[in-house]
């Protein structure tokens, strides 16, 4: 379902500062999305998924002491809300905080130091099941479906950042691109390197290219050294 469809898109906001609160409620107000329930509270939260069914749920992975953490309230969303995506908008940008979020259901991940415009497209990227470019003037880019098992004993993350690097883009495209520092674009590079046994962009995405991973075939000189 994307969102600019006629079926309303009824969202739960949850973070433990209700100035975040009100903050992500404006947000997704102007991208016509109703708040059914924004709260501090992540058993309120699960409450309100629950009762009222929404298609959205953001939420920072730190809740208030004595509370489900935000990697369980992803987990217990899916299973009480099937057909819910779940951005998380998080302080945490580190790469360990990143992958156990998106591992435990989360479609997209935020981190709270960027633009309230980039918020607004990773919902659409969660909806669109897009690649959104920020600042971008050509069209989301679909992206081809993961394998479940990765080639090279790449992780989902590893993968789809070894593709989008074949295609050409930056560290800080990704960055923007992924919704994610360049810190952690850099720290998932270094990881597709060990594995691939590989020294540089280059080499990588020749490794790509070899194996079939590319949308498009790609030419060498659009790959960035």
């Amino acid at each position: 379902m994307g969102i600019e469809s006629s079926t309303s898109l009824d969202a739960v906001i949850l973070d433990p500062h209700p100035i975040w609160l009100d903050a992500v409620e404006m947000v997704l107000e102007r991208i016509g999305a109703r708040v059914v329930t924004k709260t501090s509270s992540a058993r309120e939260a699960l409450t309100a998924i629950e009762r009222f069914q929404p298609q959205l749920l953001t939420l920072e992975l730190d809740t208030q002491p004595g509370e489900p953490d935000g990697y369980e309230v992803l987990r217990r969303a899916r299973d009480l809300a099937p057909g819910l995506r779940a951005i998380v908008l998080s302080a945490h940008h580190d790469p360990a905080h990143i992958d156990a979020g998106l591992e435990a259901g989360a479609a997209a991940y935020v981190v709270k130091t960027a633009h309230p415009d980039d918020v607004a497209s990773a919902v659409r990227q969660a909806f669109d099941h897009s690649v959104y470019l920020a600042g971008a003037p050509s069209a989301p880019a679909v992206a081809p479906p993961l394998a479940s098992e990765a080639p090279g004993g790449l992780t989902r993350r590893e993968l789809e950042i070894l593709r989008l690097v074949a295609e050409g883009h930056s560290n800080t495209q990704l960055a923007r691109m992924l919704w994610v520092t360049e810190q952690t674009v850099k720290f998932h590079l270094s990881n597709v390197y060990r594995k691939l046994s590989v020294s540089n962009r280059t080499e990588a995405s020749r490794w790509a290219q070899v194996n079939g991973l590319l949308r498009h075939e790609s030419t060498e000189s659009s790959v960035h050294a």
